[in-house]
């Protein structure tokens, strides 16, 4: 992680960082349609008397994740061109990950934008924004179940461990966090075989993963992990944080003297 920092730092400046972040933004609609189908889900499962919180913690997970993926994978295929647009190499000029033959330079972001969106069309139609979709479906989709799954897991027993008077909201936030952590030990080499996939237009997912096992071998379970790891942390905290919050400041008056902060 911390090579990749220098690299882009040095190449780019600051606003390297934040390459594709308007395009990512858009993740906050595919936001209101996931946490909406894991609420309506996990209320679906429990009026159809399946009571264990930790399989509808699960199967919510998934089905929120098949949602929100089908509204954001467009976006995230045109976010991830931006984000690797001209990265050179050995010091070079050259774009090596320029796959869609952008002209980039000295134009806005905004242009370049429009110009792979465009190009994506032209080459695939509307089959193109959804490239690597089942991929994404196979990364996602037991990620979020089993971070739900996980979070539902680790909460339970910090309330087991940790003495009453310590914030409920606050073992809420570190299970979130510590389900996070494993979900995504787990899954990264899934995550991996998915940004290929989407930036590198290759074939399918299984010609992916051979090629990177070919390239890669053992490191692909631990290949960009650290970076993975530390937006985990702070995305599960944050998420975790704002849905029990709101969760909170939704309960009926007359039930919010149950309510544990």
């Amino acid at each position: 992680m911390f090579d990749a920092y220098s690299k882009i730092k040095a190449a780019e400046g600051l606003a390297g960082f934040y390459k594709g972040f308007w395009i990512s933004a858009f993740q906050i609609i595919s936001g209101v349609f996931y946490v909406s189908t894991y609420e309506q889900v996990r209320h679906f499962l429990y009026r159809n008397d399946i009571r264990d919180s930790n399989i509808r913690a699960l199967i919510a997970g998934g089905c929120a994740s098949v949602v929100g993926q089908t509204v954001i994978v467009p976006f995230d295929v045109i976010s991830q061109h931006l984000m690797v647009l001209g990265r050179a190499s050995n010091g070079t000029s050259k774009s090596v990950y320029n796959t869609l033959n952008i002209q980039f330079e000295g134009r806005s972001k905004f242009q370049v934008t429009m110009d792979i969106t465009r190009e994506i069309y032209q080459r695939d139609g509307l089959r193109g924004y959804y490239r690597g979709y089942l991929a994404s479906l196979s990364t996602y989709v037991p990620n979020s179940a089993m971070w739900w799954g996980f979070y539902q897991i680790y909460q339970d027993q910090l309330i087991k461990i940790v003495p009453d008077n310590v914030s409920h909201l606050l073992l809420q936030c570190v299970a979130g966090t510590l389900g996070g952590f494993t979900t995504t030990i787990i899954t990264n080499p899934l995550d991996v075989c998915r940004a290929r996939l989407q930036i590198q237009r290759l074939e399918s997912f299984p010609r992916t993963f051979s090629i990177l096992w070919h390239e890669e071998g053992m490191r692909i379970f631990t290949k960009g992990l650290s970076a993975r790891l530390t937006q985990s942390a702070v995305f599960s905290f944050a998420i975790i944080l704002g849905y029990e919050t709101i969760k909170r400041f939704s309960v009926k008056d007359d039930y919010r003297h149950y309510v544990r902060w």
